[in-house]
């Protein structure tokens, strides 16, 4: 039914372009007309999609009974996706060590003496592009459960740090001792498959079913509609499969109970959430004032950390207009990242000279400032510049997902860093403020 909506929909639309510009006679300004609206069209049916709001339902009615099979079960008729996703950083956040020791990057020869582990006591570890955790067996009432060490491997700087789940996480909100937080509490909902909603460790990966939902029926008759996908559906709803995630949040039950009555069983994660749920039902993001800044956010509401695209990007004009996450970033193989940037092409997908999206110059120079193979010409460089750290010591490398301008302004008013400064660091907010008014790009007050 929503294939044959869609199908409709571009049928019409397509039939409707034919007509204008038949009735301009195809001439200059049909092709002009053209050219303005071309790129919008493969993205009209999703663009205009209903949108039925942050409390409906959308799990597909099969997958309320399924249960959770792993990817090795989706791997058997979706190879080509499975081996695209096995290749990204999703496959290996998690990794067993006993099944792959080489996943260990921390250079174990200079861990700190007071380390409250070795190296032979490893289970698991999380992470290791910017930085990596360890994971180490323990109980918890019990029943099996996890730790994590006390130091973390800074990969960006090559050295030990110091760390404490409890401060990552709630610091009024358990025992200031990583033996008694568990990852269960912290880490399990979102690095584990199944674990999120029904507390199972089915797979140690960000797999098939973290997306899609649990598997099972669709496996025992893929006919039916039991398997959740994301793009079918209202597109703010679709970005909820990235946002359970890559959102900063708060436990839920916090908006009835205090901190204190959770003390030592508060969760990091949307507990209970399955595909298709309305998510708000089981998150509250991560707390925001304007003006405020706290460890997550800037006062203008950019990210300080990691892991925070989720917080800004619902900010911003383009998930407004329903673009997803999806559609800059294939949600196999994890394009489009800081590993694998895809350059201004990305971008030019929607947006190009002329067109009715923009940029509204005549040319890449007129519009940035900037010769056309520099890098103030990159659009991700002024659009997305790096704003974020993995750890308070390390280098800027996450770049914000709001996609406006961060101005001189707001970083003196706020001390987010900003395009300009962040290229020209050996120049300050005068010299940039005044670069941008000789352009002709002072802002209103």
């Amino acid at each position: 039914m929503i294939a044959n909506t869609k199908m409709k929909r571009v049928l019409i639309i397509a039939l409707l372009l034919a007509a204008l510009l038949a009735a301009l006679g195809v001439g200059v300004g049909g092709y002009v007309l053209f050219t303005k609206v071309r790129k919008l069209l493969p993205f009209i049916s999703q663009l205009t999609r209903e949108r039925v709001g942050t409390a409906v339902s959308l799990q597909p009615e099969g997958q309320r009974s399924a249960y959770f099979v792993g990817s090795q079960k989706c791997m058997d008729c979706h190879e080509e996706e499975y081996e695209a996703w096995r290749s990204s950083y999703h496959s290996k956040m998690i990794q067993s060590v006993k099944e792959r020791p080489e996943a260990i990057v921390g250079d174990f020869s200079k861990l700190p003496e007071d380390a409250d582990f070795s190296q032979d006591e490893i289970v698991y570890t999380i992470g290791g592009k910017f930085k990596q955790r360890y994971m180490l067996l323990s109980y918890n009432k019990g029943t099996e459960d996890y730790v994590i060490g006390n130091y973390q491997w800074n990969t960006q700087l090559q050295h030990w740090q110091p760390y404490a789940p409890y401060k990552d996480w709630y610091i009024d909100g358990f025992v200031h001792d990583n033996k008694q937080v568990h990852t269960s509490r912290t880490c399990d909902g979102c690095h584990f498959v199944g674990f999120m909603s029904r507390e199972k460790r089915i797979e140690p990966a960000i797999a098939c079913e973290s997306c899609h939902g649990p598997g099972s029926v669709h496996v025992d008759d893929e006919r039916k509609e039991s398997i959740y996908k994301a793009t079918n559906y209202d597109p703010h709803r679709a970005t909820e499969v990235c946002l359970q995630c890559h959102m900063r949040n708060r436990d839920k039950r916090l908006e009835t109970v205090n901190l204190q009555d959770l003390f030592g069983d508060v969760r990091d994660y949307p507990k209970g959430f399955e595909q298709g749920k309305p998510l708000i039902d089981y998150k509250m993001q991560a707390p925001f004032e304007p003006g405020q800044e706290t460890k997550e956010f800037y006062g203008n509401g950019t990210g300080k950390k990691n892991r925070m695209q989720g917080n800004e990007y619902i900010h911003s004009i383009m998930y407004r207009h329903g673009i997803t996450c999806v559609n800059c970033h294939n949600p196999h193989k994890l394009d489009a990242t800081t590993t694998t940037p895809t350059g201004d092409a990305l971008c030019m997908k929607c947006h190009e000279f002329g067109s009715i999206l923009g940029p509204h110059q005549k040319n890449l120079e007129a519009h940035t400032h900037h010769k056309a193979d520099s890098k103030g010409s990159s659009c991700i460089e002024c659009h997305m510049p790096k704003t974020g750290r993995h750890l308070r010591s390390s280098p800027l490398t996450v770049r914000t997902h709001v996609f406006g301008f961060i101005t001189p302004d707001e970083t003196r008013k706020y001390g987010v860093p900003n395009a300009c400064t962040n290229c020209h660091d050996d120049k300050d907010l005068v010299w940039s403020e005044k670069s941008l008014k000789e352009w002709g790009m002072a802002q209103w007050k």
